[in-house]
């Protein structure tokens, strides 16, 4: 059984970190978002880049609009939860640099794109349309963060949070794309100004990612199993979300494919990042119970997961839900994956009696649990439920409470196992 070590006696990356250092790399990498000259950029826009290209562009930079003025508007409950002041003052620095991220790409959206009034309202109604749901899944995610920091200081919830912003949203997600738009532009030699502001942006979200390692390993150190815990849940919670935050409209691969590079690639690197600033703070994936990702796989195929569940709506807003074998196996081993062994005791059979699709089951046996195809043992419970039903509740498009009062879910068997469904897949 895997268990969770005391505070690593080698050295992590986290190690060298201070607040003192990261404030003042903040001094000294202080830059103006109104001073950025997009004289090029507009002539760039108008006469050297294809319909894809400034598609493409539209959308990553207004995923990135937005994002920014989210978290410009969030990080005061950070400040409050903060228990050093040297921490307090970096958020405070942070702060300062979304609202100047957001003022960066508003101005390009308004004077090289020409959308908005100039506002920064203005800029955002103008972008709102290229969301992607995702993306507005985990901001909702932040923002309901940030109200429950609001009420609860406690160092776990300090941790949740930390995590949801500066591990997730600014490590996995915002850095890569990051680059992405980084290499693209400077291989094809486009939008200097716009290239000058995003390399400013990549250098300040360095600083705050940085940050957030420092402060998780502080919590890490101060309480292991409660900060492991707390990273873990937030993890599992938002893995649904996260993988749809770059899912383009109506899975056009050439939004990927315009700017060099693919849905694949992009979650590959938000991946590797993720392990890498867990691992700096002293939480090894590969050595964790119920790890939210399957690092037993390699890489390529942990990182495509998300899109195989999302092209089969098993996860995302959309029906109906793909029966194809692959995906379905993707699912149900995610659930075996989530699953707590100790919930239940060795032996027990929880199977999935699907109404239009083939039955699945898990079984739990010696403290692991498997999911397999058919309905090789007894069941101790068994799910009577249709497929996209199933789907629904699975990808958090549905309460599993209404299934059960319109009977559209029916367990049968031991309903006592069925009232721990909750413990047993948290």
């Amino acid at each position: 059984m895997a268990t969770t070590a005391p505070r690593p006696t080698t050295r992590r990356a986290a190690d060298d970190i201070n607040y003192s250092d990261l404030y003042e790399r903040w001094e000294r990498g202080n830059w103006s978002a109104t001073e950025i000259d997009f004289t090029q950029d507009k002539i760039d826009w108008a006469e050297k880049m294809t319909d894809a290209q400034r598609r493409t562009a539209m959308w990553l930079f207004s995923l990135f609009f937005h994002g920014e003025d989210a978290v410009t508007d969030g990080l005061s409950p950070y400040i409050d939860a903060a228990p050093l002041e040297e921490q307090k003052y970096f958020i405070a620095t942070q702060q300062v640099d979304e609202a100047r991220h957001s003022v960066f790409f508003n101005r390009f959206m308004n004077e090289v794109v020409g959308l908005g009034d100039g506002s920064i309202a203005g800029g955002m109604n103008a972008t709102a349309g290229q969301l992607s749901w995702g993306h507005k899944m985990i901001f909702q995610g932040l923002e309901d963060m940030c109200v429950a920091l609001r009420t609860d200081q406690s160092p776990h919830q300090f941790a949740r949070a930390i995590t949801l912003y500066h591990i997730l949203i600014e490590a996995s997600l915002a850095q890569p794309g990051q680059h992405v738009i980084e290499a693209f532009l400077e291989q094809e030699d486009l939008l200097p100004g716009f290239r000058s502001g995003i390399a400013n942006v990549a250098l300040d979200e360095q600083r705050h990612i940085a940050f957030g390692v420092k402060v998780l390993a502080d919590l890490y150190d101060a309480d292991p199993k409660g900060t492991e815990t707390a990273v873990l849940d937030v993890l599992r919670e938002n893995g649904v979300f996260i993988s749809g935050v770059a899912m383009p409209p109506n899975w056009d691969t050439s939004y990927f494919t315009a700017f060099n590079y693919s849905y694949d690639d992009l979650s590959r690197d938000g991946v590797k990042a993720l392990e890498m600033r867990l691992k700096a703070v002293g939480i090894d994936l590969h050595s964790v119970e119920r790890s939210p990702i399957a690092v037993d796989l390699p890489l390529d195929e942990r990182a495509e997961r998300g899109r195989v569940l999302l092209q089969a709506n098993l996860v995302g807003p959309d029906r109906p839900a793909s029966r194809e074998p692959y995906p379905t196996e993707v699912m149900f081993d995610s659930i075996a994956r989530a699953a707590d062994v100790h919930a239940v005791p060795s032996g027990t059979v929880i199977e999935w009696a699907f109404t239009d699709a083939e039955p699945w089951q898990v079984s739990f046996d010696a403290g692991k649990c498997k999911a397999e195809r058919g309905t090789a043992r007894k069941p101790s419970l068994k799910l009577v439920v249709s497929f996209d039903d199933w789907a629904d509740i699975f990808a958090k498009r549905v309460d599993a409470r209404k299934l059960l009062l319109t009977r559209k879910l029916r367990p049968k068997g031991n309903l006592r196992l069925f009232a721990k469904f909750g413990k047993i897949f948290p």
